[in-house]
Formats: C-alpha cells, sequence, structure tokens
C-alpha cells in the first residue's frame, strides 16, 4: 500500500500517520490518554503526553493485560484475540475513515466485550472497515480489564475501565473532526460487557453530551455490583496477593500477577441479605455502582440520547453447549441457575415453563441463564429510557442460528456482531467449531443488519417502530425480519 500524503492526520497530541486502502484509510494505536503505570493504573485516565513529529499509527499497539480466554470447543479466537500483547500504552483508539473526501460524517466508537477481563482493538472482528465504506468514522477503543479496570479499592478511583471509555468519547470530541467526523454525531456502541459499560456510560453525568446515541446489545442496566459485592471480590484478590485490600499495596504489585490472580477469582458468592448476583458467577468483575444504570437513566439521565438495545434469543447457549452442559441438562440444573438469578426460583421456573411447553431442561436452563445475565437488564433499560419522550427507544431480537456445534450453538451471544460489523464471511468464522458455524452465512442478513446499524448512527431511525412501554415494538432479526410487539412478555413480567 502507497502511504498517500494525506494519510498524515494531526490531533490535538501530535500527527500520525495511517495505512490507505482504496476506500477507507486506517489509523491504530493513537492514544487517548496516558500509559497506566503503577499507582496510575487504579487512577482517573489522564491526558496523554504530546508528541514532535508523525506517529506511525500503521500498525496494531499493545493492549489491556489480561490472560488467554478459552471458551471450551468453540473457536472464539476471533473475538477475543490472543490474548495479551504487552506493552504500556495501550490506551488507545483505531480508527476507520472514508478515504475519499468527506465532513462532518457520523461517528460510532465501539466499546469491546469479554467479560470486563479479556478482548481489545486487535481482535479480528471489530475491523472498521465496512463502516468507512459505508461513510461512517469508526473509532474502537481499549480501556482497562481485571483488576486495574474494575476491582473496586480503597483509595483508587471507582469503574476505571469505564473512565476510560469517557475518556476515550472525550478524545473523539477533540479530535474527530480531523478524521471527517462530526463530533455532534456521536454513537457510542458496545457488545456483552462492552455494551454493560455502555449503559454505565448513559447513567455518568460527565459523559453527557459526548455522544448523541446509543446502542446496547447484550448487555445490561441491571448489571453493575454493589460496593457490598464488589468488597467480596476486593478481599479475595487481596487474600490471593497477601496484601491489604488498599491501593498503596496494589500500585506495587505487577501487571502479570494482577493478571494471574484475576484469572483465579471465579466463584466467589456475591449473594446478600438484598441482592443477587446480577453476573451469576460467570465474573468476578462487573461495573460497582449502588445504583443500577437501568435506574439512573429512569431517573433522566441520558433522556436526550437516541438508545437501540437488543439481545439474542438464544445468548445463554455459548455458556453451556461450548463446555458440554448443554444437553446433560437436568430439572436439578434449572432449579439451580433460577436460584441463582431471582428471588422466586420456583415461579421463574413455572413461568418459563409455561412460556415455553415445549422446551427441554437445556432449553429452559440456557432461557432462564441468558435473560438473568442480559434479558432482564435490557428489558429494564428499554423500559426505562423508553420513559423520556426527547429521544427514542428502539428494541430488537437476533434470531439467526448458527449451525455451529452440531448446530446446538444457535442464536447465542456475540452471533450478532459479524453481522453487524459487515465480517460474516472471515473464514475464522466459519467451520463446524466456529462462531457461524460449517455453512455458508447469509449474506444479505450481514449487509442487512450493518446497514441498519449505520442507519441508526446516521439518522437515529434503524427503520422499525419506536418501543414504548404499551407496545414494545421489537424487531426480530433472521433472514426474514419480522416485528412483533412485546415477544417475551411473560418471562419479562417475572423479572419485574
Amino acid at each position: 500500500m502507497n502511504h498517500h500524503p494525506d494519510s498524515v492526520v494531526t490531533t490535538a497530541q501530535g500527527a500520525v500517520r495511517g495505512r490507505r486502502a482504496d476506500r477507507f484509510t486506517a489509523f491504530l494505536n493513537i492514544p487517548y490518554a496516558a500509559p497506566p503505570l503503577g499507582a496510575g493504573r487504579f487512577a482517573p485516565p489522564r491526558p496523554h503526553e504530546p508528541w514532535d513529529g508523525v506517529r506511525d499509527a500503521t500498525e496494531p499497539g499493545p493492549n489491556a493485560p489480561q490472560s488467554e480466554r478459552k471458551l471450551g470447543t468453540v473457536d472464539m479466537s476471533s473475538y477475543f484475540g490472543s490474548g495479551w500483547s504487552r506493552g504500556a500504552d495501550y490506551l488507545t483508539v483505531n480508527v476507520w475513515t472514508p478515504t475519499s473526501e468527506g465532513s462532518d460524517l457520523p461517528v460510532m466508537v465501539f466499546v469491546h466485550g469479554g467479560g470486563f477481563v479479556a478482548g481489545s482493538t486487535r481482535s479480528a472482528l471489530y475491523d472498521g472497515s465496512a463502516f468507512a465504506r459505508d461513510g461512517v468514522v469508526l473509532v474502537t477503543l481499549n480501556y482497562r480489564l481485571g483488576i486495574a479496570g474494575f476491582l473496586d479499592l480503597p483509595g483508587a478511583s471507582a469503574n476505571r475501565g469505564l473512565l476510560d471509555v469517557v475518556a476515550a468519547l472525550g478524545w473523539v470530541r477533540e479530535n474527530i473532526a480531523a478524521f471527517g467526523g462530526d463530533p455532534q454525531n456521536v454513537t457510542l456502541f458496545g457488545q456483552s460487557a462492552g455494551a454493560t459499560i455502555v449503559g454505565g456510560v448513559l447513567a455518568t453525568p460527565q459523559a453527557t453530551g459526548l455522544f448523541r446515541r446509543a446502542i446496547v446489545q447484550s448487555g445490561s442496566g441491571l448489571g453493575a455490583f454493589t460496593t457490598e459485592q464488589a468488597a467480596r471480590v476486593t478481599k479475595a484478590a487481596a487474600d490471593a496477593l497477601g496484601v491489604e485490600p488498599h491501593v498503596d499495596a496494589f500500585a506495587e504489585i505487577s501487571d502479570e500477577r494482577l493478571v494471574e490472580v484475576a484469572s483465579r477469582l471465579a466463584g466467589i458468592d456475591l449473594q446478600t441479605e438484598t441482592h443477587h448476583d446480577p453476573l451469576i458467577g460467570l465474573s468476578p468483575f462487573s461495573l460497582v455502582l449502588d445504583t443500577q444504570p437501568a435506574e439512573s437513566v429512569a431517573g433522566g439521565l441520558s433522556a436526550e440520547v437516541d438508545l437501540l438495545i437488543g439481545t439474542n434469543t438464544e445468548e445463554g447457549n455459548l455458556y453451556l453447549v461450548p463446555v458440554g452442559n448443554y444437553a446433560s441438562s437436568t430439572a436439578d440444573d434449572v432449579d439451580s441457575t433460577a436460584a441463582r438469578a431471582h428471588p422466586d426460583p420456583a415461579q421463574l421456573i413455572e413461568t418459563y415453563q409455561k412460556a415455553r411447553p415445549e422446551a427441554s431442561f437445556a432449553e429452559l436452563r440456557s432461557a432462564i441463564m441468558g435473560d438473568a445475565l442480559f434479558g432482564a437488564g435490557s428489558w429494564a433499560l428499554a423500559d426505562a429510557h423508553a420513559t423520556h419522550s426527547e429521544s427514542a427507544t428502539f428494541n430488537y431480537e437476533f434470531a439467526w442460528r448458527s449451525h455451529a456445534l452440531d448446530g446446538d450453538l444457535g442464536a447465542t451471544h456475540a452471533v450478532e456482531l459479524p453481522f453487524v460489523f459487515d465480517l460474516a464471511q472471515l473464514p475464522q468464522l466459519q467451520g463446524a467449531n466456529a462462531l457461524l458455524g460449517p455453512d455458508e452465512p447469509p449474506a444479505e442478513l450481514a449487509a442487512r443488519m450493518h446497514d441498519v446499524w449505520v442507519r441508526f448512527a446516521r439518522t437515529g431511525d434503524p427503520g422499525w417502530a419506536p418501543y414504548d412501554t404499551e407496545r414494545r415494538a421489537t424487531m426480530r432479526i433472521d433472514v426474514e425480519w419480522t416485528q412483533v410487539s412485546d415477544p417475551r412478555g411473560q418471562e419479562r413480567q417475572a423479572w419485574t
């Protein structure tokens, strides 16, 4: 690829040179905040020092300290990436922008998932070239993960990974016009932990005005730990490290050691007198807030932001099928899943059996798990947002079933991402154990879904009826698209 002279852009911190292709130019590894070192790993993000000359932005950079993640027999490498790429200067963005001269283009800023402990802008799934091809400036970002990002430590700022996302939005506000983007038309979107963070940003007063729309893909507006729950995780981490649970002690510990200890914190009982574990034991890290984002949004925060929100039909399958816990599910498994998730498990199970009279124990277990993690918290956030008339709320359910793992993976968690990014043709997503399965994925579905996301970013309207608390209009997305009203009404009511 020839470096064209106009692949140099000047930001407030200095000039960067990107990599130019026919229809887009990509700028990789641009810092939006200072490297988080020592005690700075537990402080709010600080501005990056300016640099002299032109910084090379043609190669991927380091990412947040993390351990490599595997999910049983399904190949999730395109999602999690290849683990930790070391380097201190990892609070960075990647920017894809159309090569043709344009200005005031819609901007989309993506927050990756990975259970608050993994993931990065290096993952193959987050290639923004299709967005740039379609006239959008696409930004992906790294944020602090695990202990550095989310452990609630006495003496440290809370929710540092979320503060990183807010800082990246500040960088976008200041710099994106130089890349052809309109700083007044920014859509913040994320998936899984990234979508839960987007919900948290909706509830963060200091982010007000930094973005105009938001998309929450399989997140939760009820996914935050209380400070009491978070303190249990902090105690376990401090005990494992043999130090006091205070920022001064943690500041001395290496990133390697923090990553290693974080991977051993699974399985802490977070049930308290007043609260269930919103992540039902899947991750010891989340946002830490005594008021859930859905409640803050109901109270009026982000009332001016348009919201597109949804989940996948079989979210829970990803946590059961690849690890061999799906087909073997028993009535006891259904009971224990419900007990972890809900104050009246028997009533919950009865509701799910009524709503799905033909369902196997495996299907019931997966459905309850998926709604505990994503469904209930997405319905709550949609309802909270829809009570404000100054912006619109739109709801979707992604129902296309992957044929991976002998057809059992289905419309599971994360399966919508290749369609949103229009990357369903990536070879590593196809195969018996790959996310999209052995069959050719429907190209029209990818084209249309990607178009709808772009259209929402451009106009605030994805092309179907807005969601309100009467009809609860929902677009069911499959090879055919069908608008339905309150498709999961019985189950939804069981969570409120």
